[in-house]
């Protein structure tokens, strides 16, 4: 890096540090953004001076509620909620919902942050957002997560709407809670709106849209290899999560002739030497989405799989990578393990799931490695299609999305490609989507003046 643009990154992280105290995800997010973006930055003055990329930075709008709900032994429960209103010079604000124990101001400004460029990556006309609470469904009722699920809706329902935020879901928010928000929003504002999406295919819902986060990640994958004249098929893949994101790229994987051997949870991972197949993934399904069981119940359920409590799968030989659970889940001893194992490619179905130590380790190999923002993208994409259908008040077939959605991830590769490639032919997908993404924001913004 150059002496100029070292001190703008210096200068900015320094001003984006002291606004936003303590909240080092964000400050993690924000500086790979601005240390990929310094050159184009300093090559285009005008931008620097119009302050585009702070005001970037700055949410337009942060909400934060009190949530009370009754449990099953009918004691009061009070959880916070959040939404986070990024930027939406491109579009209505558009992100999930996160309930996890981790959830607070900075881990969702991270994912704002990020959700505003993914979705610029998209093409489609939406804007950044996000939101959640520290509210932990693991272990609750039926009955609780609904009570808690009507409750955060009844506040939420004030600041959100098909024109103005769409939500979605995210981590510990499925088909369940989607749900149970959209059926309290209907009641509270008398309407029947696309203001949610991943609703049930009976209600508003889109074909693929629980796949399309993983599946999408798959085809992002499959367009990295294609550029060294690879493929999945033959090739051992090593998946963290058994969540929506790890479960969709593990079948999509296994449908392209990859062997998958390895899925987690918070309480270890599992390796399946033989490779999953579809009546083990049918188990997980059950498993994890009905049973909501962990996934050590797969090894005492399928012989010669091992469980491994308390660990991350990335010291498992593989070819493949793709950590699909959680932010900073992946770090700089796990990506030397991985190399030095002989990984070649490393595809994020997770938002910033590697640490910065770990994506230096892969990008001084220079193996294939890309971003969440770019490779998990395709979760938001079919959201948005899904956002397309409600307004039109029509059903697209699963193959009609399906292509739509391998073609959306295709195009991100390619803008990826076409603004990452090095002088030495390595594509550098970070560098790739940040500029991308940030090129057709900015121009809106300041199309759209001092806003």
């Amino acid at each position: 890096m150059e002496n100029q643009e070292k001190q703008f990154v210096d200068s900015f992280m320094a001003w984006l540090t002291s606004r936003n105290p303590g909240e080092m995800e964000f400050h993690q997010a924000v500086y790979e953004v601005v240390e990929s973006l310094a050159p184009y930055l300093v090559r285009h003055p005008e931008l620097i001076k119009m302050k585009v990329l702070e005001r970037m930075a700055e949410p337009e709008r942060v909400v934060i509620f009190r949530v009370p709900w009754l449990n099953d032994k009918g004691e009061v429960m009070i959880n916070r909620g959040y939404r986070v209103q990024m930027n939406s010079a491109i579009g209505p604000y558009k992100g999930g919902i996160r309930f996890h124990p981790n959830v607070n101001l900075g881990v969702l400004k991270f994912l704002a942050f990020e959700q505003t460029l993914k979705n610029s990556l998209t093409t489609l006309p939406m804007g950044g957002g996000k939101g959640g609470s520290d509210f932990n469904p693991k272990g609750k009722s039926d009955n609780e997560v609904m009570r808690f699920c009507q409750s955060f809706m009844t506040e939420l329902q004030r600041h959100i709407g098909q024109d103005t935020d769409v939500p979605a879901g995210d981590v510990g928010v499925g088909g369940r809670e989607i749900g149970y928000m959209f059926g309290q929003y209907k009641r509270l504002r008398n309407e029947f709106t696309g203001t949610l999406t991943g609703k049930g295919i009976d209600w508003g819902g889109s074909y693929l849209r629980p796949e399309a986060t993983g599946y999408g990640a798959c085809y992002f994958g499959e367009a990295m290899l294609a550029t060294r004249g690879e493929s999945f098929k033959g090739k051992t893949v090593a998946i963290s999560g058994s969540g929506n994101v790890a479960q969709y790229a593990a079948q999509k994987a296994m449908r392209l002739g990859a062997k998958v051997v390895t899925l987690s949870d918070t309480g270890g991972y599992i390796y399946d030497p033989a490779g999953l197949d579809e009546e083990k993934m049918n188990f997980v399904f059950e498993l994890k989405n009905i049973m909501r069981g962990r996934i050590s119940e797969y090894a005492e359920h399928f012989p010669g799989v091992e469980f491994h409590a308390g660990e991350r799968p990335w010291g498992v030989k593989c070819d493949i990578a793709m950590p699909c659970a959680i932010q900073n889940e992946l770090d700089g001893n796990d990506a030397k393990k991985l190399v030095e194992n002989g990984c070649f490619c490393v595809v994020e179905g997770a938002n910033m799931p590697s640490t910065p130590e770990a994506i230096a380790v892969f990008q001084a190999a220079k193996i294939l490695y890309s971003p969440g923002k770019a490779s998990n993208a395709g979760g938001v994409a079919t959201s948005g299609l899904e956002m397309s259908q409600n307004s039109i008040r029509l059903h697209w077939t699963s193959e009609e999305v399906d292509e739509r959605l391998h073609r959306i991830m295709s195009d991100i590769h390619e803008m990826c490609r076409r603004y990452g490639t090095e002088k030495d032919g390595y594509i550098n997908y970070v560098r790739g989507a940040n500029i991308a993404g940030f090129i057709k924001v900015a121009g809106a913004m300041i199309a759209q003046g001092l806003v």
